[in-house]
């Protein structure tokens, strides 16, 4: 009988569970000794979603907390530390808390997320009402909490209280974690209460890190790093380790030995080319990263169907609104051609302010190339130089984010443009391949146009595609139909004009030579030997244009076959 492999961990940010329940772990426990011989008194770790910083936290809290399982720990590179686990693991009380939960359409919406919060993780410590190192009037404070509704003024002090209750119960200080620390900003910014939230946060950081004698140490992770003055005012005692930081950088990601090594477990080996093109390439330190996210749901795709195709795994996990901005600025020349390097795959060189309060984000272009960079659509290629960093777009994934919203930006910007729709609709019915060309060559010159030298002749196609299906949407009675089964194969766009005596098919190239004229008649024949106006033809359809159409980064050419 073959050996039963374990099960990947999608979804799963709970060590213990991940451990005792049989799932595949790649080994980031070496995380627990880097920490501990060189850790400050507050750690903020900022990596992109979907990095593993909640599963690192869960671990940390698993390897800590006192009463903890060693077994959970069995096998792992921690273990053979055997000085280091006895001095610390089991050792302290641990707080964890996750601030993701805390995203409510209101301002009074969050704080009742957050006393939610505050009373479960006070939950995990109803021991202490019994305990007899604890006065009446501690007792009372912790029943507090418990109770709820506890108002701004004691949620932000609440877990300096646990803290306090914790150590004089144990005579031991406390370790403190926090995930996902910005979260409640990011809401707050979208919904219109930010200045109330970065308020409650300061304050409560401020109890818990600052002022907060029962701490041994603190870790708080988080996708942006909120600049100090906004969040972290007067926080001597803090240190930020980031994307750019060489410290901890192969702690977060799988690094492309752990990647084989996943792929071998599994018998996938052979799909190692599409996940390193796909997932990879993101550079934190000096380390070179795949998303974990991206690679387990990979993983797991291919085991149900050998056959699978990589996709967008990162896309759906949150709403890609920087990406958004960052395309709308294309109107301006500069940062279109800059957005058109970037996706041929070149590399950018920008100043990166890595501090930023969710009101600048987007308050200037400068701006939005930061948050790009700290929020993983882009990343380092090489070292920087001062503030001055080399970007590029990771991987095969980020980079159809962008042609995403391309795309979904031209849609939305060409019916600003009627007349010149107008003209290219009339001149197409009308065969005028001469007039085409000229209208629709202006048009993508002022577009943002995709010649990466790295993305296959049919994707480059498939944009062009887009290009002309959103031009012709404009013509909202034209019958249009896009890959359409016609003849031997399936045309390219086919066009029935709203009187039904009229028919276009058009055949689209990209001429990977820059040799137009060829890649135009190439288009022709192929739709003469496909046969690709038999379905008009069926359709009643007795006046059928037909025309190659060929691309070359900003050039076209356009024919119209004879007859």
């Amino acid at each position: 009988m073959k050996n039963r492999k374990k099960k990947l961990p999608i979804g799963i940010e709970n060590f213990e569970k991940l451990q005792s329940e049989g799932f595949y772990y790649i080994d980031k426990t070496s995380f627990i000794q880097a920490l501990l011989e060189d850790w400050a008194e507050v750690n903020l770790f900022t990596r992109p979603r979907r990095f593993g910083k909640s599963l690192n936290m869960s671990m940390l809290k698993s390897f800590f907390e006192l009463g903890t399982d060693p077994g959970i720990f069995q096998n792992l590179a921690i273990a053979e530390e055997t000085a280091l686990c006895e001095e610390y693991m089991g050792q302290f009380p641990v707080i964890s808390v996750s601030l993701k939960g805390i995203n409510g359409n209101t301002y009074q919406m969050a704080l009742d997320m957050a006393d939610q919060l505050v009373r479960a993780e006070a939950r995990r410590f109803q021991y202490l009402l019994d305990s007899e190192k604890l006065t009446d009037h501690d007792k009372e404070a912790l029943i507090e909490l418990l109770r709820g509704k506890s108002g701004e003024g004691l949620l932000c002090s609440s877990l300096k209280i646990l803290s306090e209750l914790l150590e004089k119960h144990h005579n031991c200080p406390v370790i403190l974690l926090i995930d996902e620390y910005d979260v409640p900003l990011a809401k707050a910014f979208e919904h219109g209460y930010y200045d109330q939230m970065v308020t409650f946060i300061r304050n409560m950081l401020e109890y818990a890190l600052k002022t907060n004698d029962s701490l041994k140490f603190a870790v708080l992770t988080g996708c942006m790093r909120i600049s100090k003055e906004s969040i972290f005012t007067g926080l001597n005692n803090l240190k930020v380790l980031s994307v750019t930081d060489v410290q901890f950088d192969e702690f977060f990601g799988f690094t492309d030995r752990e990647v084989r090594d996943m792929l071998e477990y599994y018998e996938l080996s052979g799909h190692y080319g599409e996940m390193k093109e796909w997932y990879d390439g993101y550079q934190f330190g000096n380390v070179e990263v795949y998303c974990p996210w991206d690679v387990i749901n990979y993983c797991d795709a291919l085991r149900a169907d050998p056959e699978a195709r990589p996709k967008n795994y990162w896309l759906n996990t949150s709403s890609n609104e920087a990406v958004r901005r960052f395309i709308r600025e294309s109107e301006n020349a500069v940062i279109r051609k800059e957005i058109e390097k970037l996706v041929a795959g070149e590399v950018i060189v920008k100043e990166i302010h890595p501090e930023l309060t969710y009101k600048e984000m987007y308050a200037s272009v400068e701006n939005l190339w930061s948050v790009l960079f700290t929020t993983g659509y882009l990343t380092q290629r090489g070292r920087p130089e001062g503030d001055a960093f080399p970007l590029a777009i990771p991987n095969v994934e980020i980079r159809n984010i962008f042609t995403t919203q391309i795309m979904e930006f031209f849609k939305e910007t060409v019916p600003k443009n009627g007349e010149m729709l107008e003209k290219f609709c009339t001149a197409l019915l009308e065969g005028d391949a001469g007039q085409v060309e000229s209208l629709l060559g202006g048009y993508l010159r002022r577009t943002i146009s995709i010649r990466d030298t790295f993305v296959q002749k049919r994707m480059k196609e498939n944009f062009y595609h887009g290009i002309l299906v959103g031009i012709l949407g404009f013509a909202d009675t034209w019958g249009v139909s896009s890959n359409k089964e016609s003849g031997d194969g399936y045309s390219d766009i086919l066009i029935e004009t709203d009187d039904g005596e009229n028919g276009i098919i058009l055949e689209l190239k990209y001429a990977e030579d820059g040799k137009l004229e060829d890649a135009c008649r190439a288009a022709l024949q192929q739709a003469e030997d496909k046969r690709y106006e038999e379905m008009l033809l069926d359709d009643g359809v007795e006046h059928i244009l037909k025309y190659g159409i060929a691309f070359y980064k900003k050039r076209c050419r356009v024919m119209l076959a004879a007859g």
